[in-house]
Order: C-alpha cells, then sequence, then structure tokens
C-alpha cells in the first residue's frame, strides 16, 4: 500500500479550500493547504467583504442628503487613504482568523504556488528547507482556485485599465471612471464610485444590465442608479483606449469619445486554471474551461476533486462553503451529498440593492407548464416618500398557477439582500402563495408587501 505524506492535499485557501481542509483535519486525517496570495481568497481578500466595505462607505452620501429632509444638517467629507487603511487592516484581521483556524485544525499551511506533477504530487517552488521546491505527495488532492477577472486582450490600449481587484488598492480616488461590463460588479462598482462621488459612466454592450435577472429588476434597477447619478450607455462597447495628457481616452463604438482618469473592465471572470498541471493529472476542462466534475465534484483523476469557482457551476462563496462540506461528507464521512443548486438566493450590492431567489418570470415560463401567476409592486419607501425622494422599490413574486408555489421572488430596494435571506427559506419550502398570504404583516415595513401582494399582473400564459 503507498504511503503519501498527506491524506489530503488542497490548492487554493479561500472560502471553499478552507472549509473543506479543516473538517477533513478535524477528522483525523494529514492535511496541507497552499495559497500562492493570502489566505481568505477572493471573498475575503479581493472580493465581496472589501466590496461591501466599500459599498457602506459610498451610500453615506446618500444617507446623507437624507438625512437634510429629517431635519439634519449635515457637513461632511470623505477621506479616500484613511478608508483603505482602516480597510486594509479589517482585511489582514480576517485573513488571519482564517490562517489561525487552519493552524488549530492541524492543517500545514504553506504559502506558496502549488502545481500538479501527477494525479498524486504536487509541488511547491521555492518551499523547500534549502529555499529549493517542495514535493509533496497526497493520496487525494481538492482543487479550489477559484476564479480571476478577465479583461478583452485584444483591445488596443487595454493595458491602461484595471480591474476590480485593483481598484480596491488605486491609490487617489479618481475624479471620472468609467466602468465596462452589466454585471453585478460592475453594476456595484459603479454605486461604490458615484458615491464617492466620482463622475461615473457604466457602459455595456448587451441592451440592459444584470444579464440573467428577471427583465422587471434589470429595468427598474438600470432607472433607479441613473437617478443616483451614473450615465448608462447601453448596447455599446469599445473599440481602443488613447493615453492622453489629461487622462484616458475611451473610444466607443458608436463614435462616442469620453476621457476619463481610471477605466475598469468587469467584463466576467474566468476559472483560475492556468499553468496548474492539471493535464499532467488527468483533470479535463470543460468547453468553457472550467475543471470538468461530476455531481460529487469529482473530477476526470479519480482521486482529484474541485469545488467553488474554478469549476463554474454557481460561482458564489457561500455555494463552494457548502460544496466543500458535501466533498468532506462524500470522501471521509462515506455520505455521498451533492448540493442542490436549485433555488439559491443571492444579492447585488447595487445601489439601491438586488436580492433574488429562484426563477425569473421567463424562465418561469418555459418551466411551469400550466402557466405562471405574476404579482408586482412598485412604491416608494415610507423613507424617502416623507423626504420626496422619487427613488422606489420593487418587488415582484412569480408564482406556479398549478402548484400555487411561490416559485420566485425579486426586489430591488434598501435592505434587498436581507429580505431575500428570509423569503430564500420559504421558496426553498415550496411554500405556496396561499401560505405567504395567510403569514401576518409587520407593519410600518417594506417587507409587509411580499405577503399582502394581491392583483396578479399576468395569469394563465402556456410555457414557450
Amino acid at each position: 500500500m503507498t504511503t503519501y505524506d498527506y491524506d489530503l492535499f488542497v490548492i487554493g485557501a479561500g472560502s471553499g479550500g478552507v472549509r473543506a481542509a479543516r473538517l477533513t483535519a478535524l477528522g483525523g486525517k494529514r492535511v496541507a493547504i497552499a495559497e500562492e496570495h493570502r489566505v481568505g481568497g477572493t471573498c475575503v481578500i479581493r472580493g465581496c467583504v472589501p466590496k461591501k466595505f466599500m459599498v457602506m462607505a459610498s451610500d453615506f452620501a446618500h444617507q446623507f442628503e437624507t438625512a437634510e429632509g429629517y431635519g439634519w444638517t449635515v457637513e461632511a467629507s470623505f477621506d479616500w487613504p484613511k478608508f483603505l487603511e482602516a480597510k486594509d487592516v479589517e482585511i489582514a484581521r480576517l485573513s488571519g482568523i482564517y490562517a489561525a483556524n487552519l493552524g488549530k485544525a492541524g492543517v500545514d499551511l504553506i504559502h506558496g504556488r502549488a502545481v500538479l506533477k501527477d494525479a498524486h504530487t504536487v509541488l511547491i517552488a521555492g518551499k523547500g528547507e534549502d529555499g529549493g521546491d517542495l514535493t509533496v505527495t497526497a493520496d487525494r488532492i481538492l482543487v479550489a482556485t477559484g476564479g480571476r477577472p478577465w479583461m478583452p486582450d485584444s483591445l488596443p490600449g487595454i493595458e491602461h485599465a484595471i480591474t476590480s481587484e485593483e481598484a480596491f488598492h488605486l491609490p487617489t480616488l479618481p475624479k471620472r471612471i468609467l466602468i465596462a461590463g452589466g454585471g453585478y460588479i460592475a453594476v456595484e462598482f459603479a454605486g461604490i464610485f458615484a458615491g464617492l462621488g466620482v463622475e461615473t459612466t457604466l457602459i455595456y454592450r448587451g441592451p440592459n444590465i444584470l444579464r440573467g435577472f428577471d427583465d422587471d429588476v434589470r429595468a427598474h434597477l438600470a432607472n433607479e442608479i441613473e437617478k443616483r447619478g451614473i450615465k448608462v450607455i447601453l448596447g455599446c462597447q469599445h473599440t481602443e483606449i488613447r493615453k492622453t495628457e489629461t487622462g484616458l481616452c475611451n473610444v466607443l463604438e458608436n463614435g462616442m469619445e469620453l476621457e476619463t482618469d481610471v477605466i475598469m473592465f468587469a467584463t466576467g471572470r474566468v476559472p483560475h486554471v492556468k499553468s496548474l498541471g492539471l493535464e499532467t493529472a488527468g483533470v479535463e476542462l470543460n468547453d468553457k474551461g472550467a475543471i470538468k466534475v461530476d455531481e460529487l465534484s469529482r473530477t476526470t483523476a479519480d482521486n482529484i476533486w474541485a469545488i467553488g469557482d474554478v469549476t463554474d457551476r454557481m460561482n458564489l462563496t457561500p455555494v463552494a462553503i457548502r460544496e466543500a462540506v458535501a466533498f468532506h461528507e462524500t470522501v471521509y464521512k462515506d455520505n455521498p451529498q451533492h448540493f442542490d443548486y436549485e433555488a439559491v438566493a443571492t444579492a447585488v450590492f447595487s445601489q439601491p440593492p438586488v436580492g433574488v431567489v429562484g426563477l425569473s418570470e421567463n424562465e418561469a415560463r418555459h418551466t411551469c407548464t400550466q402557466g405562471v401567476d405574476v404579482y408586482v409592486t412598485r412604491f416608494r419607501a415610507m423613507k424617502n416618500a416623507f423626504t420626496g425622494s422619487d427613488e422606489r422599490v420593487l418587488m415582484k413574486l412569480v408564482v406556479d398557477a398549478e402548484s400555487d408555489r411561490v416559485v420566485g421572488v425579486h426586489i430591488v430596494g434598501p435592505e434587498a439582500p436581507e429580505m431575500i435571506q428570509l423569503a430564500a427559506i420559504a421558496v426553498k419550502a415550496g411554500l405556496t402563495k396561499a401560505q405567504w398570504d395567510a403569514t401576518c404583516a409587520v407593519h410600518p415595513t417594506m417587507a409587509e408587501e411580499l405577503v399582502t401582494l394581491k392583483v396578479k399582473q399576468s395569469q394563465d400564459v402556456s410555457a414557450g
């Protein structure tokens, strides 16, 4: 019987990799984990956590405006370097907690880039005792390297642009920025920079932002972010970026030329698989360049698994964590499990934010064979109505007409992410519209609209 250095070697110390490593080590197995950057991965270091800090910082400007309508006199200014310093201190603290928890669980943490040499062998450059390469063996290997931002390398002048990762560390706050992209990262950073007083333009090649979301959500949010001062250009993209004496010139395919100080591309993310040695270990990629896995997260190599964004299944941090738990149950507890990707709630921390769970109206019309019932309301929240603000909330329920199950909930407005977490419980449980209606409202709240919607927008529309 072959003896290995470790029972499990994990490549990538993000949320998924860390959870899998800790659970396995706590179960008595010999485990090591390698990370080429900082422990915590995309979410903690260069993703949702620092981004949420930036969202909260930028939203104060809007809250100050609202405060004046309530009788407050507010004089405020924003210190970008001070904020960055505080943000970096907190990120370092969180990263340290992740590393400490690995140590407490008995996981060997190796700071370095791990490359597969074969199905059981991993090489970490420069981490040997004499400064040479460190080679270790493992019975099983888990790849959890996440994703990285993608930019169109063929675009002339693309070297002048940044991605979301650089946006977290800009030395100075620009006066003007153009953000290319229409997904959640692009929309979130547009709100961040606009809230911090930056002249912000969002450009997207598609007909509307947030492709894949419900059409009412997309249209409503596009209208609301323009109220926040963001200029939105749709159906257009770059043809060139030119550096000028006073900034960067965005040359667009509609003939427009727009000068800004910073250009940020948020045009998608791709699985981080480059130069990992996957082919030498028999690990295949799918047609999208992600690691090919079965429903139990096993790759085409019998002893190698993969979880998280590197598999491009559902790229959310909580999903990666649940995939890690399922991996541990399957491999080390003889309890085969796979994560259920149905009715997973998600949030876009735009301004105003979005919360969704379940099917969009269009998806439901192609899924519910006996048609759908749709309930929609748009209203001014009590807080905004008091000040005369025109900002509006959208709430939408999509119901399977045959079973009366609520199969989709879509919210755009303050605290939408908080509300959708609780709505997701009801959708996941398969509760019917009648059961939602039987729930007594909490008044006065925005969320009460979810259980008081009575008038159908449409009903009994056949699929297709």
